[in-house]
């Protein structure tokens, strides 16, 4: 994909988000940042794998796990409170996902049947969602329902994002780990995640940055926008600054896409201290705030 093309493909995109604005933000928001997750290289993705300090920084887990259709990727999960972090090496999942430079966002729903009225939305403004049930296999070969997802194409460049929501039973299953339901219907992140975070120094993730293709970017928009999250163009790409974790999406050529900055909230205040993770810079401090640069 030119330059030129990438241009002429931003300057469409904000002038269709400048329009819609008004009525974007009367949208009542129900999409919520949940994870995501970046393939980098295999230096970077065993350097995090063995680093002792990211035991310490975050609730540090290396995991493969199982899906529908018997589909398996290995993981290493960065949990805090509500959110969490995914790193994927080359090859450690399959297909396109597996490659570098590939990266893709969660959004979950907290509330039970929220996930429905997303679809809705989205159907109102001509958009076809796809409909999916992700399950996991705790190791006894019997799937659990895990969660709905929802996505607008399997086709992409390096990117893509999907809507998802908690089953009940996956939360209600003591192997889950889930808390306690603090309200009716309660399929919120914070339950879903442990709360080992509190011994640790992550707490939350505040900001997360792609670099994505314009194509990419125009195919999650409808998806943003449903979820009353209110994209914003500039000159770079698309920013969205609702709710408590902002995301932005830059427009860049095939070539360089991936996910390439994340800035975390800490549960304590901390000196300066900065590890080199493969190609990565994990800089945590001075203050209650860690950067993290691929």
């Amino acid at each position: 994909m030119g330059i030129r093309r990438v241009s002429h493909t931003i300057l469409a995109v904000l002038l269709v988000l400048v329009a819609a604005a008004p009525v974007l933000a009367q949208v009542r928001q129900s999409l919520h940042y949940n994870h995501a997750w970046g393939t980098f290289d295999r230096a970077t993705a065993d350097a995090v794998e063995r680093s002792a300090y990211l035991r310490e920084f975050a609730d540090f887990e290396v995991r493969t796990t199982t899906g529908a259709d018997g589909r398996v990727w290995t993981g290493r999960y960065l949990r805090g409170r509500e959110t969490y972090l995914e790193v994927f090496g080359v090859g450690d999942v399959d297909g396109r996902d597996g490659e570098l430079g590939a990266a893709a966002l969660a959004l979950s729903t907290e509330r039970d049947g929220e996930v429905e009225d997303l679809e809705d939305r989205l159907r109102a403004e001509g958009v076809t969602p796809i409909r999916f049930l992700q399950t996991r296999d705790f190791g006894d070969g019997v799937p659990v329902p895990w969660f709905d997802s929802v996505f607008l194409t399997d086709a992409h460049d390096r990117f893509g994002a999907w809507a998802m929501e908690y089953r009940g039973e996956y939360l209600d299953d003591p192997r889950s780990e889930a808390g306690p339901a603090r309200f009716p219907g309660d399929v919120s992140r914070e339950r879903y995640l442990p709360d080992d975070y509190r011994d640790k120094l992550m707490r939350d993730i505040t900001l997360i940055r792609f670099a994505v293709t314009a194509p990419d970017l125009a195919d999650v928009l409808p998806l943003l926008e449903a979820g009353g999250l209110v994209p914003k163009a500039d000159e770079r790409g698309v920013v969205v600054t609702r709710g408590d974790t902002t995301m932005r999406f830059d427009v860049v050529p095939m070539g360089r896409t991936g996910l390439k900055h994340v800035e975390f909230e800490l549960n304590r205040a901390v000196a300066r201290h900065v590890v080199r993770l493969g190609t990565s810079t994990l800089v945590v401090g001075p203050g209650k705030s860690a950067v993290w640069t691929f």
